[in-house]
Order: structure tokens, then C-alpha cells, then sequence
């Protein structure tokens, strides 16, 4: 996540990069403003995951059976980045239909939740808690959580596209009460992923390539391999963080 805060840093007008990439080890991501004590780092650590910052909003993740995407875009002037936010999920909703065709029920979600108030409750810890506008949902669970972040005249945006059921587990390495821990495990049941929509195992390889495809189609773009200062940006391959 630190590469991609140096590929937003060099992103020029014009150009913008996609990034898929896989976690070894496991990961707890949290939101910029989260408090890292929500969290029991020696029990993370005895488990061989890793608890990190990272450089955008939202809440905790659990970095484990998913594939993690990041964009990087110009903020151009007759763009928002709300409406950004609502492009980049359009597209992947078009990744995952090519992926899967039972995907194809998956929809961008219509309201948006009071995050104030809601971040204030005990059970907002997981980032899985609830859809934001545009975040896409399968038959109502939610699929795919993101974040923004605005660096200078870029947006870095950073997802979670939910491919098994481990990050459930996150509530294992909660530093809350019993009461807490139960009501985040219930609104986690409340997610969707791609294992258990189509029953079989994901392929990573070809849902990234599926992923691309989607950006391609959505934007009319090609994209392309590109490097830089030695490290790859693939589209359709995992990369290591």
C-alpha cells in the first residue's frame, strides 16, 4: 500500500494505473483514522498476521481470501470523486460478470449510511459492516468495500473484492467485549464472496485478468503492463505487499 501511495505521488495528468494484488501473510488493514489498540497485535502476530495502517479511510480489514485492487487517477476537472468512486465499481462490476456469469446480479448500492453516527457504535469496526453509496452488493450482502484518499490532484482508491469467508475471522483479533465481538460477527453474515456465489474456487489468475477486462471495457481503454523503478504493475497477475 506504501507503493501505491508512491504511484499516486508520480501519477501525471492523463495517465492512471490499476493494481491487483494478494497478501503474504495475512493482513488487518485499518482505516487512516482508526485506533490500532481496537486491536490485539500480539495474538495477530502469534497467528502470522500482519496488523497495518493504511493510507485511506473506512474501517478494518482482514486481508485474506480476497483480491485487493487500487487505482490511481487525476482528479480532471469535470470529474468528482464521487463520481470516480461510482465509475471504479461499475467497472469491476463489469470484471466480475466477465469472471462469472452468476456474478452478473451484482449492483452498486443506492443509499448512503450516516457514517457519522454509525462510526461511533462499537459494531462499525470491520469495514464490511455496512455499503456505502456505490459499493457493490449481491442480492443485498455486500461483495466489494473501497476507500478514497485525495493526494494533491489524485485520488488513490483502494478495495477489497471479497473472494472467501476468512475475513470473517477478523473479530478473533477485536479488542472489545463479548457483546461487540457478537454483534460484528452478525453483521458479517451479511456479506457476500465470490467462492460461496458460485461454489467452486477462485481463480486469481483469471479473475484479475477478468478484473482488467472490465476496467478496459468500462473506460474504452487498453491498459498495459508498465514499470517502474524495478517493481511491475501486472493487472492480471497477484503481487505480493
Amino acid at each position: 500500500m506504501a507503493f501505491d501511495i508512491h504511484l499516486a505521488k508520480k501519477c501525471l495528468s492523463g495517465e492512471a494505473v490499476l493494481r491487483l494484488y494478494r497478501w503474504e501473510p495475512y493482513c488487518i488493514s485499518l482505516g487512516a483514522n482508526q485506533d490500532i489498540k481496537t486491536f490485539n497485535l500480539s495474538k495477530a502476530a502469534e497467528d502470522n498476521i500482519d496488523v497495518v495502517k493504511r493510507p485511506t479511510g473506512g474501517r478494518a480489514i482482514l486481508h485474506s481470501e480476497e483480491l485487493t485492487y487500487s487505482v490511481i487517477i487525476p482528479l480532471e476537472q469535470n470529474s468528482s470523486a464521487r463520481n470516480i468512486y461510482r465509475e471504479i465499481n461499475l467497472s469491476i462490476a463489469e470484471g466480475l460478470n466477465i469472471y462469472d456469469k452468476r456474478l452478473g446480479n451484482v449492483e452498486l448500492e443506492n443509499n448512503q449510511p450516516d457514517f457519522k453516527n454509525f462510526y461511533k457504535e462499537e459494531k462499525s469496526i470491520a469495514c464490511f459492516a455496512v455499503p456505502a453509496k456505490s459499493e457493490l452488493k449481491f442480492y443485498g450482502k455486500k461483495l466489494v468495500g473501497s476507500a478514497q484518499r485525495k493526494i494533491g490532484s489524485v485520488i488513490l482508491q483502494h478495495g477489497s473484492i471479497l473472494c472467501g469467508d476468512y475475513h470473517k475471522r477478523i473479530v478473533n483479533y477485536m479488542n472489545s467485549s463479548e457483546e461487540n465481538i457478537a454483534n460484528v460477527k452478525e453483521v458479517l453474515e451479511s456479506t457476500a464472496d465470490i467462492k460461496s456465489i458460485t461454489g467452486t474456487e477462485v481463480n486469481y489468475n483469471f479473475l484479475g485478468g477478468s478484473i482488467k477486462d472490465g476496467f478496459s471495457f468500462h473506460f474504452e481503454t487498453n491498459l498495459e503492463n508498465m514499470e517502474m523503478d524495478g517493481s511491475f504493475i501486472v493487472e492480471n497477475e497477484s503481487i505480493n505487499s
